[in-house]
């Protein structure tokens, strides 16, 4: 009986947050319809649909798809979940939680679970509408993109956690995560697919999480086994972020 007492916080943490989750269509729309509606806007512009020069042998609309399927991430990661652990720690819910077993690691982890899950629906109905809408491809390197797709999640959902631990109002989350959320998308690629940048700062580009990730989206997408140096560089921001995001959290 002992070995299971130590989950039963966590399942009561999991699932009261997942109730209070489903009750926020704001959060829910930005996650998981947003993207989709980007995704539709820009593949309606005829341009985006043709082979272009920028990106010898491959449409425009392709090639958004990683950057896309980002959007999600970062709107979960920077947007929606440090304002509701912030909003937590301001009203003293979290004081108040200090005083059971549950524990930091609980609460950071309930809210990734949740906000993951929503981002990693809302890159499958990314995938889905772009093909039957603007057939392009499925990833051709399935177990690549799979691996690819959940590092990147759990980056860009450590940086929120790191974001939520060291904000101490909603205010600051939500300006912190706006001001965050836009360097974010460049370096995925939203202005200037990482394909398409100068090498100088293509190489930069690549040492952050996601420009990381949208190579390795996008080289699983074309059927390649995505690089291991990417990999590894998404890898090593999940652990430094996630450890410092546990290491500076605090109740009140």
């Amino acid at each position: 009986m002992s070995t299971l007492a130590p989950s039963a916080p966590t399942g009561a943490v999991i699932r009261t947050e997942f109730k209070l989750f489903r009750r926020e269509p704001g959060a829910l729309f930005w996650i998981m319809v947003f993207p989709t509606a980007l995704f539709l806007l820009l593949g309606s512009i005829p341009t985006f649909r043709e082979v272009g020069e920028a990106i010898p042998g491959i449409r425009l609309v392709d090639a958004y798809v990683p950057i896309v399927v980002l959007t999600a991430m970062l709107m979960a990661g920077l947007q929606a979940m440090p304002p509701v652990i912030t909003g937590y720690r301001e009203r003293g819910i979290l004081r108040r939680m200090s005083t059971t077993p549950v524990r930091p690691g609980t609460v950071l982890g309930a809210q990734m679970a949740l906000h993951g899950t929503a981002a990693l629906v809302s890159a499958v109905l990314s995938l889905t509408v772009g093909r039957l809408v603007y057939d392009v491809a499925l990833p051709r390197q399935g177990f690549g993109y799979v691996l690819a797709l959940a590092l990147a999640i759990c980056a860009s959902l450590a940086l929120g956690a790191l974001l939520s631990a060291l904000a101490r109002t909603q205010k600051a989350a939500n300006a912190v995560g706006a001001a965050a959320f836009f360097p974010m998308m460049f370096s995925a690629g939203l202005w200037m697919p990482v394909q398409t940048m100068p090498d100088i700062l293509a190489r930069v580009v690549e040492l952050l999480p996601f420009g990381a990730a949208a190579q390795v989206l996008g080289e699983a997408a074309a059927g390649d086994w995505p690089s291991w140096s990417h990999l590894g560089v998404l890898a090593l921001w999940t652990v430094v972020l996630t450890a410092a995001a546990a290491r500076w959290f605090r109740w009140e």
